[in-house]
């Protein structure tokens, strides 16, 4: 028997559209942006971020967390806060980084699923209708994977170096060139907030709490306006970072350079005596030998201290047990924003303009 076209699609809209109601209520997207000198970037992310939520059907909202952006981020995340109730904006009191703002951003995210992107636009919002996708197939993390940069030559090798190197010396299986970009099922936020590292690299985090993951493939561009803040310096040490929290190899490499030495020593102290006993004219002597060895094992133990010193820092930090971000201030606050809900449910006149505008200055001084 024949079924129809037109009934397959009627059956696959309702069964989307069941999908998509959870005892009667959409499934909700909360995005997290991780801004830094971004502001002329903010309206276009949520125009576009906008645009892809009503075009998939799902309830959202949109934060933005400020990472103390030396711009006039803040203005314009304060007035755009003001036009749309779905923003919600959190302020850092200082710059801590965009793992610390993701963080921020997902401990107060209450969607069903929450989505990760830095706010210079690299990340293509357009991207997260097929994250939405393998989602619905049952994927708790959908990440993108970068195939290309358009960036120079020197950088593209550099980046495809590295997330190879690390694969190869982490004790995890980490994706290839897969950033932060990514949509995370409700059980992995609530994982990765559960961790109580400080020093967290995303990326790293999140094959480490496993559940079911794949990859969507795509072209990450430059940035959409200004120049990037990164720098080699800045890569070398997020290359460090991720190394020294996810691999053990570096302290595997003390031990076998420690063994070579000793069995070079061992071949060379033999040579030396054989040298004094059959050949004495060509055995080496002198200051100069002698220096060349003080700087090769001085040189060894240094870099071996430096290594363990790495490991040590990383546990110096996570001791202190500082907090990973520091909140200035809210505008739109979440908690407000729960009881305006309420009181949308309560009562039949809703909530006005004005009152925003207030809210907007009280949540200001929020700590």
């Amino acid at each position: 028997m024949l079924i129809e076209p037109w009934l397959l699609c009627r059956k696959w809209v309702h069964a989307r559209d069941k999908d998509m109601m959870d005892n009667g209520k959409r499934k909700k997207i909360s995005a997290v942006v991780a801004c830094y000198c971004d502001a002329p970037a903010v309206p276009v992310m949520h125009d576009r971020l906008t645009a892809v939520f009503q075009k998939i059907g799902v309830d959202y909202e949109i934060i933005f967390v400020n990472d103390c952006s030396p711009d006039n981020a803040k203005e314009v995340l304060k007035a755009l806060a003001l036009q749309d109730k779905k923003v919600i904006v959190i302020n850092h009191a200082r710059n801590f980084g965009s793992q610390s703002a993701f963080t921020s951003g997902m401990q107060i995210a209450s969607g069903d699923a929450v989505i990760l992107l830095d706010g210079d636009l690299q990340d293509p919002p357009e991207l997260i209708e097929s994250f939405y996708d393998k989602w619905r197939e049952g994927y708790d993390v959908v990440y993108g994977a970068r195939v290309k940069r358009e960036a120079n030559k020197f950088m593209q090798l550099a980046y495809k170096a590295f997330y190879r190197l690390f694969r190869r010396v982490s004790y995890l299986s980490i994706p290839l060139d897969a950033g932060d970009f990514s949509l995370l099922d409700r059980r992995v936020v609530d994982a990765l907030n559960s961790l109580p590292e400080n020093n967290r690299f995303l990326r790293g985090l999140r094959a480490w709490v496993g559940f079911k993951q794949t990859g969507v493939p795509y072209i990450r561009p430059e940035r959409a306006f200004g120049r990037t803040t990164n720098s080699l310096i800045k890569n070398l040490g997020w290359a460090r970072k991720a190394i020294f929290s996810f691999s053990y190899v570096p302290l595997d490499f003390i031990t076998w350079l420690a063994l070579v030495t000793v069995a070079v020593s061992l071949v060379l102290m033999a040579a030396q005596l054989a040298l004094r006993l059959f050949y004495p004219d060509l055995a080496p002597r002198g200051f100069t030998t002698l220096i060349l060895l003080i700087l090769f094992m001085g040189g060894v133990q240094l870099l071996c201290l430096g290594i363990i010193g790495s490991y040590l820092a990383h546990i110096y930090d996570e001791v202190k047990r500082r907090p990973p971000f520091v909140i200035e201030s809210f505008f739109n606050h979440p908690q407000e924003k729960n009881k305006e809900q309420q009181c949308n449910r309560n009562e039949t006149n809703g909530f006005h303009e004005d009152d925003v505008e207030e809210e907007g200055d009280q949540d200001e001084n929020d700590l």
